[in-house]
């Protein structure tokens, strides 16, 4: 992306009045014309000028004349006024003005000669700047003297010459600038202001010692200026020192001082070695090494050697060494080279101890500035590197090994720039490495590098730090060093692009190995080798698992490699497209058998490649028949229409994006668009719509581009020819664009989707935005298609239930021609007007959201005030518009109506909070308060409040708005602030809440009963008002249901409206304050009217405890604390810091009598400081954020005063606190320094014995392990890209490691069970839960100062609790913490704890923590390691030993099933562990214990083997699985696998059969999708066992499981079910499965396997004999079946799996020419596959649509064939396809009566009667209960395709038929004509008995009967034809 520099301001001299004219009167000049007097002249008009570009102009011509100026003959008195007003003017402008550069040119042009006088000029004049005493021109000066040292030579030579007045000025400002800053404390904008000045003047200070070092030592030397000078310089490096280790200062601000420090050392003392010794005694902080500095500036350096400095000090000094000492070549000594390696060590010193995530970055940055400086020592070439420097920096070493620890720790860390640091340091150390060691050159035959990348590719790869390490490698040694180690690397990267997070990372290291493998190709190759050679095996290596992946990986794998991987490949090499495409299309594009469900196939991944190729400009536009002359345009039709999104979205890539802008469309292109557009406007899926639109605003862009360059060649073109062509093009495009704008518009029906209308408006504001609709001239006149019902169904849009289609109707609105929106008609206008002030008093909330849009809308009218006063009229208000102006301009009326339309809605507002303050039920039912207050929010938002005329107006209509917002909240308050808000049941006893409550609950509740609460009351009318006005909810004049739900809405929403308001008052209205030099700025809204909001949000955060009300105060308190920080009044810049303070005091003092809320997590007083301190900018120093964690975590500690109510309820208070102050995103990392604490906090706060306190640190340390390991990106609780290292960990909270292992030291002391009792650690759990989230990095050191190893023995302890959740977390927390090469050792160590043999006073719970330690140790080296244990580890023999530990010789069942399970672990994988002979061996001894074990010999019921009885069957079922299923061949045990299957079907416990069948069914499915033979182990018993179970099994997911593994059986062949002896028949079966299926309604899992199993049947039977008697009852009794799963309310399986069964027989039975069915199920089977295809979830409708693929060929059209298409398009074609059945089957009038009746709608089941359903409920009484919806289905849509397919079969039937066929079905159509005739005539009424606009006041009703009219008329015109056959 190219970015526009930004220009300088150019602006006018400004010089105050008496000071321009004397400089003018000095270059008055007589009539003489001399070279002085010319200059004069040009100098004295411009100082009278006012434009700034001409200033410049004559000071360039003045420049050019002062550069022909000769010595002789000149008039010295004038030139010096010449040069006195040149530098006069230099100095009094701003720094960027391009005025002074123009100067300082004209300076720097004088000839030689006059060099001295113009320095001599400008000294003077900038002496008399910095004599001023004024400090306001402190920041004016500094830029001064930076200007004159930026490439201005006199300005230098000026500098040198006043060198002590300016370092004395500098030194004067900076002090000043310190003072300052002590009184800012939380004034923010003027403290960042100050840190800048601050800022500017330190790098001035540094600038001026660098260009004036000989002047500095000059001075120094002499004899009796050195004093002076020597005072000024110590003065100015206590400044420096001051800033240093001031915390109060910014980093940036620090950081320049630590290299002003330096550089001032630097240029005292010169650059021998006293320079670093002094420097490396200021890192150490030691006084011992500054003996050479001059005693002045040894006593300086003392205040920094003092052990009590900030630990930055060391840093900001290390970053000045680094950038102001030259490193570049040999050093000057041995003190050098030490403070080289200093540096290093300071900074990883630092590492540990640092908490603030910036100060990690400015370490990270400054460890990669000593890498080069490093590099820079290496790389001198005056004489080699001294040996010991050399021995530290290489590979190996024991400071690369410290550095390598530290990138480890960071390369995860949350800070980008941090990541980017430690990879450029990696580098760096590689590049030290490469130095040190010259002579090895093969990496391979480095020890170093290749551990190295061992180390490295062992590494997780969702650990990010390990591809920019990859890369490094590759760019130092080659992509060929990886391959040869890893060759599956690009496979696995590949496989990694699915993932979002890691897609980036993946994509860039798999760049830079192709684009380093082919480079490395073409080195080998050599220029006599042909590049298709070694582009074989390029291709093969990076292209061939590209393209496996494209075609078989699922869809959302893909998308990344599309946006990150392929562009970069093509552009590496544009010919291996082509190589793709063959590859591509060798494979039947269409087929979908190719890839697992899910995946794109061949076509989809060709369009992939094709899009990529056609963005990257590889592929030219299409050609005639192929596309860019490679594929047929059918293929590419068919992928614009295909089931998967992103294949249609990448084929609408293919045609939309274009490389370059301006390339012309062609007609294929524009009719590729036609063929996409209408199926696939209606998707439900957002990325879809967003995808879509995007591509089509690029063809618009297009198209656009393309017609201007077109316009142009028109103009310029002489060729007839060539005009001829390009004026076509524009006719095409012209009808394109109509054709666009007329097919979107005509799909914003009453009824149309959601997501239709948001796509269609979204593509018309594009055409708006890029071309116009308005009636101007224009080349395409868009304008003339837009008709005004088009315009009508846009406007009737702003009605619509979803808030984005509102938005954009009312921004489309405006473009269209305002003739057809007609709003400028006066009767128009005022039903629009009055329909949205009826619309703001609705009880419905999205109505007020519908009324501000349209008040909205009508705001540019100028005839608007008049609709408002006519409204007024009519409803009696006293209201006066403001009167509108003649010939006002649009602003000014905008301004005039926004203005009136809020005078009106206030005037009404206040009118209904009288009446509400009278009975606030009465206003909940009939005008709830919120929607007016909505409106005005709105309203304003649409007002440039910079510009207002009408200013005392507006101030009078603020004070009105503030007062009616108090007025509204007092009503509503009582209840939001009640201690019940949701029931209204009051049980505060305060005496101000009870009055408050009182008064309402006199008017809800009844004098007898308490029943308002659970039931709605009628209330009489004569209690109310005589005044109000009756709405659309007046139920007849009888009176109001109202219930207490309606209530609550209408309080918090109220609540919510008027903080809305008030937030939008403060932050957008102009501050009326006066600032501190007692100027006054006028504005709308006051001081005082701002801190009162202030106050009034202060209460309502503080007492809501309605979650809807504080929440949204919030939102407006936001607003508010933002304008007060940026706000010029000091007073209200520090009010956040004084509320803050308050609210804090207040916390500390609250006991349970406070009125601060202690439920509901504290309710809104963490929202209060979350605004106060979110208004702080990140930037500043954050002293408030600061303050408030220091004081929340004092409070949040417990402590052994803190055991009494009045100390609990602050600590509940400050732990609820700082529980959303960690979850605010905006405190972003200035939060992560108190996350040690606030851990601290949470895990003792567990301790506490008040539930209260523990509930709340509960939920703070869940926060907490958020923040610290990232939000949950997947299901696994313990995935490990959740998880860190525990270096990584440790060091960003390295206060954690001392407090965890304290802690866990002292929990689990208290586990161990020899006395048998339970003592359970109130923190033990936490401790566990925090430590099995951490890893040790393979990369980890064995010495690190943070390692892991001390919590090992307290870890293993935990797991000999009592507690058997304990042990688990126990054993999995202590597996992150073993490395896997100590898996092994640590599994032998942790067997020898168990007993070899049984004896007495086992500790079984001891042996059963160990046990589990194991397991979870052995699982984990089974997933990270993948490869076996090395030989000689000595646990098959440990385990064999202990064999007994499974048998009956132990009695304990626990340790039994967990032995069991390590067996298992080790002999149950196909790749073992351990060796063959070993394994062999151990797997017998366990099948032993098997066959002697309760599973196979019958024994009693297991009931008496005691708890944990079914874990130990089921352990025992997975090695019996494993023996007989999965992998008899390596138990050695075939002849016992039908007894195994046996014991386990039959076995009595339920889960060791749902186990068991599990296991079976899995392996049958891996072998159909390896298509595998069958293998032994399923022979007649076992499957005569499966069908028995089948008949008999009792428990339903055992049925279910049993069911399907029959389901999978029988695919593959007629399967023979048995009951023991008896052979059933295959009509039993059907019978059977029927009746199991209708009862098992229930069961979901099973209702669907019974379904799919049934179907299987039918379909068999069918297909082994197809004209077969079978019994019609049963087929028809399943055709109900499949079709009462279809419906709505069924839940997503059943409708998903009768999808699969209606697919499955599309070819045997629905399309069948016999209809074996028989046409009456056979249509209605048609009816349920409509139904699903247009059912509310994609899935279902993109299953339902693989039918298409099923229908014979010859049915279809030929592109259609086996295609896989979306549902519209499946719906389109499946409609027409029955159409042709019906003539197929010879059942034409039969189809006429089903088709009509499916049109006609079913008056009890149809989608109207829903919504009949819907409406006859009052919704009132469920305010928030919407049913269910369909949102995707389109009933308008469907009745036209209904009345297309019936009309076209009509018309072929009347040519094919002879007349009068169809007299047999006249009773029939007469029944139906009766029927549509009644059903047209009670819609019409009904329609006519609906309000004005009644699309706006009752828009589903209005939708419903037009919907039924609709269809009642269609009917009706098809019968009339059908009559006329």
């Amino acid at each position: 992306m190219v970015v526009k520099k930004k220009t300088a301001k150019v602006e006018a001299v400004a010089l105050d009045e008496e000071k321009l004219h004397k400089l003018i009167a000095s270059l008055s000049v007589d009539g003489r014309d001399d070279g002085v007097r010319q200059v004069a002249q040009t100098l004295q008009s411009c100082l009278e000028l006012t434009e700034p570009v001409q200033q410049i102009q004559l000071v360039k011509k003045a420049g050019s004349q002062l550069e022909a100026l000769i010595e002789e003959q000149l008039d010295g008195a004038l030139l010096d006024a010449c040069l006195h007003t040149l530098a006069l003017v230099y100095t009094s402008l701003h720094a960027k003005n391009p005025l002074r550069r123009a100067i300082a040119s004209a300076l720097g042009s004088v000839p030689a000669w006059l060099w001295e006088r113009t320095v001599n000029c400008l000294c003077a004049d900038l002496s008399d700047c910095l004599s001023s005493s004024d400090s306001d021109k402190y920041s004016h000066n500094v830029n001064t003297i930076t200007a004159c040292l930026d490439g201005f030579p006199l300005g230098e030579r000026c500098i040198n010459k006043l060198l002590p007045e300016i370092l004395q000025f500098l030194h004067k400002g900076l002090s000043e600038y310190l003072h300052q800053n002590s009184g800012l404390a939380g004034r923010h904008i003027a403290q960042a202001q100050l840190m800048q000045s601050c800022l500017a003047a330190v790098k001035t200070s540094m600038l001026v010692v660098q260009r004036s070092q000989e002047t500095i030592s000059a001075a120094l030397q002499a004899e009796h200026e050195h004093h002076k000078m020597e005072e000024t310089l110590s003065s100015l490096l206590s400044c420096y020192i001051h800033i240093l280790t001031d915390e109060e200062f910014i980093q940036s601000v620090q950081s320049t001082a630590g290299m002003a420090v330096v550089l001032l050392i630097r240029s005292i003392m010169g650059s021998g070695d006293e320079v670093a010794s002094v420097v490396c005694s200021l890192l150490h902080g030691s006084v011992h090494g500054l003996d050479p500095a001059p005693q002045w500036l040894k006593e300086r350096c003392v205040g920094l050697c003092t052990s009590g400095r900030p630990p930055g000090v060391s840093l900001y000094l290390c970053h000045g060494v680094l950038a102001m000492l030259s490193w570049k070549g040999a050093l000057p000594g041995p003190r050098w080279e030490q403070l080289l390696l200093l540096v290093p060590n300071t900074l990883l010193d630092l590492d540990v101890s640092i908490k603030e995530s910036s100060t990690a970055m400015v370490v990270a940055r400054v460890l990669t500035l000593w890498s080069g400086a490093a590099l820079d020592c290496l790389q001198g070439e005056a004489q080699p590197c001294p040996p010991h420097l050399q021995k530290s920096l290489g590979g190996g070493s024991e400071l690369q090994r410290h550095l390598l620890e530290h990138i480890y720790s960071h390369w995860e860390h949350p800070l980008d720039g941090v990541r980017h640091q430690t990879r450029s340091l990696f580098h760096n150390l590689l590049l030290l490495h490469q130095h040190t060691n010259p002579s090895t050159s093969d990496p391979s035959k480095d020890s170093y590098i290749t551990e190295l990348t061992q180390s490295l590719l062992g590494l997780e790869w969702h650990m990010r730090g390990k591809y920019g390490s990859l890369g490094c490698l590759v760019e130092l040694y080659g992509a060929g060093y990886l391959l040869n180690i890893q060759p599956q690397l690009p496979s696995c990267l590949l496989g990694l692009m699915g993932d979002q997070t890691l897609a980036p990372y993946a994509s860039d290291l798999l760049e830079r190995l192709f684009v380093s493998h082919k480079a490395q190709l073409v080195g080998e190759a050599g220029a006599a080798v042909k590049p298709e050679d070694w582009m074989e095996q390029w291709h093969q290596t990076w292209v061939t698992p590209l393209l496996q992946v494209l075609c078989r990986a699922r869809l959302d794998q893909t998308t990344y490699i599309l946006d990150y991987f392929l562009p970069k490949l093509l552009r590496c090499s544009r010919s291996s497209l082509a190589h793709m495409v063959q590859a591509l299309q060798d494979t039947p594009p269409c087929s979908t058998d190719k890839g697992p469900s899910g995946s794109r196939g061949a076509l989809g991944a060709l369009m992939t490649c094709l899009r990529a190729a056609r963005a990257q400009g590889v592929v030219p536009s299409s050609e005639e028949g192929l596309w860019g002359g490679l594929v047929p345009l059918s293929l590419l039709q068919q992928a614009l229409i295909h089931k998967h999104d992103q294949v249609r979205m990448d084929a609408l890539g293919l045609v939309c994006e274009s490389h370059r802008s301006t390339e012309v469309l062609t007609q294929q292109e524009m009719d590729l668009i036609r063929y996409f557009l209408l199926p696939n406007l209606n998707s439900q899926s957002p990325g879809v719509r967003q995808q879509t639109v995007s591509l089509l605003k690029k063809l618009l862009c297009r198209v656009k581009d393309s017609t201007q360059l077109l316009q142009k060649k028109l103009s310029q073109e002489r060729d007839q020819e060539q005009k001829d062509g390009d004026q076509h093009t524009l006719n095409l495009y012209k009808e394109f664009l109509r054709w666009l704008c007329v097919r979107l518009l005509e799909v914003l029906l009453p009824g149309a989707s959601f997501s239709k209308c948001l796509m269609s408006l979204h593509l018309l504001c594009l055409l708006g935005q890029l071309f116009t609709f308005s009636a101007g001239p224009d080349v395409f006149a868009l304008s003339e298609v837009v008709t005004s019902a088009h315009a009508q169904n846009v406007l009737y849009c702003v009605a619509s239930n979803f808030l984005d289609v509102k938005q954009l109707a009312s921004s489309l609105l405006p473009q269209l021609p305002p003739s057809a929106v007609g709003l400028q008609v006066s009767e128009r206008m005022r039903c629009v007007l009055q329909a949205a002030l009826d619309l703001s008093t609705s009880t419905k909330p999205f109505d007020s959201v519908t009324a501000a849009h349209l008040l909205s809308l009508l705001l540019h009218q100028p005839d608007l005030s008049e609709a408002l006063l006519h409204c007024a009229q009519q409803q009696g208000l006293d209201f006066q518009p403001p009167s509108p102006l003649a010939q006002a301009s649009e602003t000014v009326i905008l301004e005039l109506n926004t203005l009136a339309v809020v005078q009106f809605l206030l005037c009404c507002l206040q009118s209904e909070v009288l009446r509400a303050e009278t009975s606030l039920l009465r206003a909940a039912a009939s005008y709830p308060l919120y929607g007016r207050a909505h409106c005005i929010t709105a309203v304003l938002q649409h007002l440039n409040t910079e510009s207002l005329r009408q200013t005392e107006q507006w101030r009078c209509l603020v004070s009105q708005l503030i007062a009616v917002c108090y007025r509204i909240s007092d009503v509503v308050s009582p209840v939001v602030q009640s201690s019940s808000p949701e029931g209204l049941i009051p049980m505060d006893t305060d005496s101000e809440t009870s009055v408050g409550l009182q008064r309402i609950l006199q008017e809800i509740q009844p004098r007898d009963t308490n029943d308002f609460f659970t039931s709605a009351r009628e209330l009489d009318t004569h209690h109310g008002d005589d005044h109000t006005h009756t709405t659309s909810l007046d139920t007849g004049g009888e009176g109001y249901r109202v219930t207490a739900q309606m209530v609550l809405v209408c309080c918090w929403r109220s609540m919510k409206e008027v903080a809305m308001l008030l937030g939008q008052l403060c932050q957008s209205l102009p501050l009326h304050y006066t600032n501190d030099k007692a100027h006054t700025h006028p504005g709308l809204i006051t001081e005082e009217q701002v801190e009162g909001v202030g106050l009034y949000f202060r209460q309502q955060l503080l007492q809501s405890r309605h979650r809807g009300a504080f929440e949204l105060a919030y939102v407006g308190f936001v607003r508010l604390t933002d304008m007060l920080c940026r706000s010029g009044s000091q007073t209200l810049q520090q009010l956040p810091a004084r509320w803050l303070s308050e609210v804090l005091e207040e916390v500390k003092s609250s006991d349970p009598s406070s009125k601060l809320c202690a439920t509901r997590r504290s309710a809104g007083i963490p929202f209060y400081i979350q605004a106060l301190l979110s208004s702080e900018p990140k930037s500043s120093s954050c002293s408030l954020l600061k303050m408030t964690m220091r004081e929340l975590i004092t409070l949040a500690m417990p402590s052994a005063d803190k055991n009494t109510d009045s100390s609990t309820v602050p600590q509940v208070h400050a732990l609820n606190i700082l529980r959303a102050l960690y979850r605010d995103t905006r405190l972003g990392e200035n939060i992560v320094p108190f996350v040690s604490d606030g851990m601290q906090a949470a895990v003792l706060g567990f301790t506490s014995p008040v539930w209260a306190v523990r509930n709340s640190s509960t939920l703070l340390f869940s926060t907490l392990i958020t923040r610290i390991f990232g939000v949950k990106k997947g299901k696994d609780e313990h995935a490990k890209k959740n998880r860190m290292t525990g270096r990584e960990f440790f060091t960003r909270f390295p206060a954690l490691y001392p407090f965890l292992l304290s802690q866990l030291e002292e929990a689990a002391a208290t586990v161990e069970s020899d006395s048998g009792q339970v003592k359970l650690h109130p923190s033990l759990f936490l401790l566990l839960l925090v430590l099995s989230r951490l890893y040790p990095s393979p990369m980890d050191g064995s010495s690190s100062p943070l390692g892991l190893a001390p919590f090992m023995p307290f870890i293993i302890r935990c797991g000999h609790s009592a507690v058997y959740r304990t042990r688990e977390m126990a054993a999995r927390a202590l597996v992150p913490f073993v490395m896997v090469t100590q898996v092994p050792s640590t599994i032998h160590s942790l067997l020898q704890e168990v007993p070899p043999k049984p004896g007495p006073r086992l500790q079984h719970n001891h042996i059963h923590g160990t046990l589990l330690q194991v397991l979870f140790l052995l699982r984990s080296y089974q997933t990270d390691s993948h490869r076996p244990l090395p030989a000689g580890n000595g646990i098959c023999e440990a385990l064999s030993q202990r064999i007994w530990l499974a048998s009956r010789q132990n009695s304990c069942v626990v340790t039994r099933g967990a032995f069991l399970d390590v067996l298992m672990c080790i002999c149950g994988p196909k790749i073992s562990l351990l060796e063959d002979s070993e394994l062999s061996e151990l797997r017998q001894k366990a099948l032993s214990v098997l066959m002697a074990s309760d599973l196979v010999i019958s024994s009693p019921p297991s009931t008496t083997l005691g708890p944990g009885s079914n874990q130990y069957l089921l352990s025992l079922a997975r090695v019996a699985l494993s023996a007989s299923v999965e992998i008899p061949e390596l138990w050695r045990g075939p002849h016992l696998t039908t007894q195994l299957l046996q014991c386990l079907l039959l076995c009595p416990q339920y889960e060791v059969r749902e186990l068991a069948l599990a296991g079976i069914l899995r392996t049958l499915q891996v072998e159909e999708e390896e298509k595998k033979r069958r293998h032994q182990w399923l022979d007649e018993t076992t499957l005569s066992n499966l069908t028995r179970l089948a008949l008999h099994e009792t428990h339903p997911q055992c049925l279910a499981q049993v069911l399907q593994v029959l389901y999978v059986l029988s695919s593959s062949g007629e399967l023979q079910w048995r009951d023991g002896a008896k052979i059933l028949a295959q009509d039993e079966v059907l019978l059977y499965l029927l009746t199991l299926a209708q009862n098992s309604v229930h069961s979901v899992e099973l209702h669907c396997a019974a379904l799919i199993l049934v179907s299987q049947l039918v379909v068999q039977l069918e297909n082994s004999d197809p004209k077969g008697a079978h019994p019609v009852s049963c087929l028809a009794q399943w055709g109900a079946l499949v079709c009462s799963c279809c419906c709505e309310e069924q839940p997503v399986e059943m409708k998903l799996m009768a999808a699969k069964v209606l697919v499955n027989c599309t070819n045997t039975l629905l399309t069948s020419p016999q209809l074996p069915l028989g046409l009456s199920t056979t249509v209605s089977l048609w009816g349920s596959l409509f139904t699903l295809l247009q059912d509310e979830d994609q899935e279902v409708r993109d299953s339902a649509s693989d039918f298409i693929s099923n229908v014979p060929a010859p049915l279809l059209s030929k592109d259609m064939a086996g295609a896989s298409v979306c549902p519209p398009v499946a719906i389109d074609s499946g409609m027409g396809l029955l159409c042709r059945l019906f003539e197929l089957w010879g059942k034409v009038p039969a189809g006429f009566i089903a088709l009509t009746e499916w049109l006609l709608g079913d008056e009890e089941g149809s989608d109207e009667a829903v919504a009949d359903k819907a409406s006859s409920l009052d919704e009132e009484d469920f305010l928030f209960e919407k049913g269910d919806l369909n949102l995707w289905a389109e009933p308008v849509q469907w009745v036209k395709l209904l009345h297309r397919n019936l009309s076209s079969l009509i018309l072929t039937f009347k040519q094919t038929q002879h007349p009068g066929t169809a007299s047999r079905d006249q009773a029939q159509l007469r029944r139906l004509s009766t029927q549509a005739q009644a059903k047209a005539l009670s819609s019409q009424q009904a329609l006519d008995f609906l309000p004005a606009l009644p699309q706006f006041s009752c828009t589903v009703e209005h939708v419903r009967l037009t919907l039924r009219l609709q269809r009642a008329t269609l009917a009706l015109d098809v019968l009339e034809r059908l009559e006329e056959i």
